[in-house]
């Protein structure tokens, strides 16, 4: 097998939410050439790796031609002749010549797209699917939905405080079905709002953003689409929340303003109060930062109250770093931690902290960003790492739909031999 490196280069191309970000490229001298597009998030945790921009008035200072400039002369002079096969080597050796703790200096967008590109490539060279080379033989656990239905917070110009309101289906047989429940609940909640004269159109993930008169009540149109639909809540389909409390915690700490939803101010124990209402009366599977990041002794709490009842997710708190995770593992912050990608800045540090997470015995939750493209790597890497659930948007907007119709291939590859199950 001949994994050598022979070039890598970038360009900039554009994200769903018309943005700029990095696209790299990776070339072996096998032939082999691949590419790998950069997400990019919008609700974003103080301590993420550093998405590196251009200071200066073209896309309105968020270009990305330093960090494409890196992948070009930087990056590339310091990889080629490696093999792409030595993942971890790459990637640490990106990490090392970058040497700053957050990637401010070659940016996480330039190390992330050629970390990517070369595990590509080395499936590639490899013949193999990226899911079994980066998961392994035995690789064939397909990941549960968790659709957003439902947009509020940083994703949606509406009256809805919390950020994502997400359909899963965990009662389905197999993933295609368990992505028809979903998508025919779409449609249903849809008709739903056009009644109610609502507004029908999506937030960045392709959620409907409707302005409704509480946050309780975007729940209870869901379980009415639930039901609509033909399926039954809490054993069909149930719901998981992103809260995304940084939005509505001032200060990132323990104090929270609901007021665009009329829902007024809250201490930490009012909000968990609040949860614990809601979990009484809705069938709610997963919650995630239902606290600000910096309210680590709030997290705590709200774990210990829910965290035998549901899966309780930290996303900003720990944003794919160990530092963070290991200390949510030794306060008992959370129970699961949403792992994306673009957070931590390689392939070889997000799959460590999937690491992390299992050998704690935590679950962890793969996720897709708000500013998306149509690349499919994140669907493989769903399967390989066989956590169970995955969330990549709604069913609509081709850059999340991609994601699901890559799920669907590989389901279909494995045929009778691929696994469905929430835990």
């Amino acid at each position: 097998m001949n994994s050598k490196i022979t070039s890598i280069s970038a360009l900039e191309i554009l994200d769903s939410r018309g943005n700029p970000t990095l696209r790299a490229y990776v070339t072996l001298d096998d032939g082999t050439k691949t590419s790998a597009s950069v997400p990019s998030g919008a609700s974003t945790g103080l301590n993420e790796a550093l998405e590196l921009r251009d200071d200066e008035k073209r896309y309105n200072g968020k270009g990305v031609q330093k960090a494409v400039e890196n992948v070009n002369k930087k990056i590339a002079t310091a990889l080629t002749g490696m093999h792409a096969v030595d993942q971890k080597a790459i990637d640490y050796t990106m990490i090392e010549l970058d040497g700053t703790e957050n990637k401010s200096k070659l940016g996480a967008n330039a190390i992330l797209g050629v970390s990517m590109a070369v595990a590509k490539a080395a499936a590639v060279s490899s013949n193999l699917p990226l899911y079994r080379y980066l998961g392994g033989s035995n690789t064939l656990r397909i990941p549960v939905p968790c659709m957003n239905i439902l947009n509020g917070g940083e994703h949606a110009d509406n009256s809805v405080d919390f950020q994502e309101f997400m359909l899963v289906p965990h009662g389905a047989p197999n993933f295609k079905e368990g992505l028809r429940y979903v998508a025919e609940t779409f449609h249903v909640l849809k008709k739903i709002l056009k009644d109610k004269g609502l507004a029908t159109s999506v937030g960045d993930e392709g959620g409907f953003a409707p302005n409704c008169a509480s946050n309780e009540i975007a729940i209870e149109f869901i379980i009415k689409a639930i039901e609509q639909a033909g399926y039954q809540s809490g054993k069909d389909l149930s719901i998981a929340i992103d809260s995304a409390a940084n939005s509505f915690s001032p200060n990132l700490d323990d104090k929270y303003d609901l007021t665009k939803s009329g829902a007024g101010k809250m201490t930490t124990d009012q909000l968990i109060d609040l949860s614990g209402e809601w979990l009484k009366k809705y069938p709610i599977i997963s919650w995630e930062d239902p606290l600000s990041e910096g309210d680590w002794d709030g997290f705590s709490k709200f774990t210990k109250k829910f965290g035998d009842k549901i899966e309780v997710v930290g996303d900003d708190i720990f944003v794919t770093n160990r530092k963070y995770i290991s200390r949510g593992i030794s306060e008992k912050t959370a129970n699961s931690a949403l792992i994306k990608l673009n957070q931590i800045g390689s392939v070889t540090e997000t799959i460590e902290a999937v690491q992390m997470c299992r050998e704690a015995g935590w679950r962890y939750f793969l996720s897709h960003r708000s500013g998306e493209t149509e690349d499919t790597f994140l669907a493989d890497f769903a399967v390989a790492m066989d956590g169970g659930h995955l969330k990549a948007g709604s069913a609509c907007r081709g850059e999340r739909v991609s994601k699901y119709n890559r799920l669907l291939e590989i389901e279909h590859e494995l045929k009778g031999r691929a696994e469905y199950r929430w835990k």
